[in-house]
């Protein structure tokens, strides 16, 4: 008989654990039986102290004291999730972009996910397993140049960080895959459809459909749930996808319009 999906006795770590895809893969992976710790820079009152770790992951201090955290609490780690992203760049286009808009959007995007990963990755490679989840976006291929350029651009160089890191890895027992969704309906995206109704005068669905529509449309009608996302997740963090490498899995309900 073949075994529901299980993380039993795994242990996780998750980043941006506690808001949207990150709580709602947080929560899976403990019903799913993992032991998990996440880090935000503010706890989630619904989350237990010895699951949470205080954390600006946008620093290098901050990804050390993670890492450190992770080898003392958890006594090292079977799978890591890199749920840490989004964007604070204005509006404008290219030439709205300075120096410091740039080096946000990698210190938020990219960097945390390399700095975790130097810290704790040669330890899975040692123990011969392991598992690394990069979530990424569709806007790496599908950048708004209005407002996401610097954010696609930083999600565009995480991928291809993802796939040299796992051609070095893949060999030696490390998977290394990655998750790119496109809009999620977090409790963000609905405050920002919200705002965009009360623009038009209309309700939320007329704020929901001018979403979809900047985007080119959802063939499937609908945003994905954060539940949906992180199901996709524990797949991959799962051995049900133990032959599962090097590769990236959309979640955007038909959004990228090309093959």
């Amino acid at each position: 008989m073949t075994e529901f999906l299980t993380l039993r006795g795994k242990r996780a770590l998750i980043t941006a654990g506690t808001k949207g895809a990150g709580k709602a893969t947080v929560d899976l992976f403990r019903q799913l039986g993992a032991q998990v710790l996440t880090a935000a820079r503010t706890k989630s009152d619904d989350l237990p102290e010895e699951l949470f770790l205080a954390a600006d992951l946008t620093t290098a201090e901050g990804a050390t004291a993670l890492a450190q955290a992770a080898q003392q609490r958890l006594g090292g780690l079977d799978i890591i999730v890199h749920m840490l992203g989004g964007s604070s760049a204005p509006g404008g286009g290219f030439a709205a972009l300075g120096d410091d808009d740039w080096s946000r959007e990698l210190d938020l995007n990219l960097f945390p996910a390399v700095r975790l990963d130097r810290a704790l990755v040669p330890a899975m490679v040692a123990q011969g397993h392991g598992v690394v989840v990069h979530v990424s976006s569709i806007q790496r291929v599908l950048p708004l140049p209005e407002s996401t350029t610097a954010y696609a651009s930083a999600k565009a160089a995480l991928s291809t960080y993802s796939k040299a890191l796992s051609k070095e890895v893949s060999p030696k027992g490390v998977r290394v895959v990655r998750v790119s969704p496109g809009w999620i309906e977090t409790e963000a995206s609905v405050r920002f459809a919200h705002r965009i109704a009360e623009q038009i005068g209309g309700d939320y669905e007329a704020g929901k459909q001018m979403i979809m529509d900047g985007l080119g449309g959802i063939p499937l009608g609908r945003p994905a749930k954060p539940a949906e996302v992180a199901d996709l997740i524990a797949f991959l963090a799962s051995d049900r996808a133990s032959s599962i490498t090097g590769t990236e899995h959309i979640i955007d309900g038909g959004t990228v319009p090309t093959v």
